[in-house]
């Protein structure tokens, strides 16, 4: 599968099914979807389901969440990159939701923020039409950090099914 970005430690590529096993592994563990409304999958089918939605995003919109693999390894250990948000959230449609997921192992290690970077020069180069924005649940004080790494600042709470949420605007 093509590398869409490299970083120093990461392969960043679209997700396929290959991805399968560790696509389950990160999405069945419930401290991984703590702040994800607290609803993890619990077969294997399940993620196979959402890598076929991930790819009907690559047609249909040509930007969806993509794969990133350890370069040390070859592991996949989670996801990165953009979603295009067509349905209305927080007042905004039609922009592109910046996001990541992490099996619990690549926790602490900056893979959020050394993936998430590239992502942004990415989307600088290649995604310039699209305004950027973000969304945590208030209780996630990593992803918060990352986030104002890569240059969002928090301008609002939101309910965001049933949770209260900041709202992320990249800062001018």
């Amino acid at each position: 599968m093509e590398t869409i970005i490299e970083t120093e430690r990461l392969l960043i590529r679209k997700i396929d099914i290959s991805d399968k096993k560790g696509m389950y592994l990160l999405d069945s563990d419930p401290e991984v979807h703590r702040y994800l409304g607290a609803k993890p999958i619990s077969h294997e089918e399940e993620a196979l389901t959402y890598i076929e939605f991930i790819q009907q995003q690559y047609r249909e919109n040509g930007i969806a969440r993509w794969a990133v693999i350890e370069k040390e390894t070859g592991e996949f250990i989670g996801w990165t990159g953009f979603k295009l948000i067509t349905n209305t959230i927080n007042a905004h449609t039609n922009y592109l939701d910046v996001g990541y997921r992490f099996i619990k192992s690549a926790w602490g290690k900056g893979y959020a923020t050394e993936c998430g970077k590239a992502c942004m020069e990415y989307a600088k180069k290649h995604l310039a039409r699209y305004e950027l924005h973000a969304m945590t649940e208030i209780g996630n004080s990593n992803s918060k950090k990352v986030l104002e790494k890569l240059g969002f600042v928090a301008v609002e709470i939101f309910d965001f099914e049933g949770d209260p949420h900041y709202w992320y605007n990249l800062r001018n």
